[in-house]
């Protein structure tokens, strides 16, 4: 938490440095996942019709570590903080985002081309997330 903190004084100081007003995201969840994105950009994986995610750029075959919450529900796309090997490679401290905002947050990593929505095409039975499941509200925690 230490750590955590030091990090928040070093950005509240560079913000009043270059005059850039705080402004709090509590309730806009879309605001905080894209920043996250835009840190973890290369860290990206998307589902496969088989089950389990391959990364981005390279098409390493991928899975969603057990212990997260969203090990059961498979969404489309998401970013990870690290990967590590055990039976499997699993990706952990994982956050759901949308294609659309990988090319936004690093048009010079990624085209359209390579980021196209499969959305509109058939994934296997009970596999993947629909687009209005994608766009959920996520509940507030205090």
């Amino acid at each position: 938490m230490k750590r955590a903190r030091d990090v928040r004084d070093q950005l509240l100081n560079l913000m009043e440095r270059v005059e850039i007003e705080l402004v709090s995201c509590v309730d806009d969840h879309v605001a905080i996942r894209k920043s996250i994105a835009s840190g973890f950009f290369y860290h990206s994986a998307k589902l496969s019709k088989t089950g389990s995610y391959k990364t981005t750029k390279h098409q390493q075959s991928v899975h969603i570590h057990p212990n997260s919450c969203l090990f059961e529900s498979l969404p489309r796309w998401v970013i990870y903080h690290e990967l590590v090997f055990t039976t499997k490679e699993y990706m952990r401290q994982i956050i759901e985002i949308e294609n659309s905002w990988l090319v936004e947050v690093a048009p010079h990593y990624y085209n359209a081309k390579n980021l196209e929505d499969t959305s509109d095409r058939k994934m296997p039975k009970n596999t993947g997330k629909t687009s209005d499941q994608v766009n959920r509200k996520y509940p507030i925690l205090n």
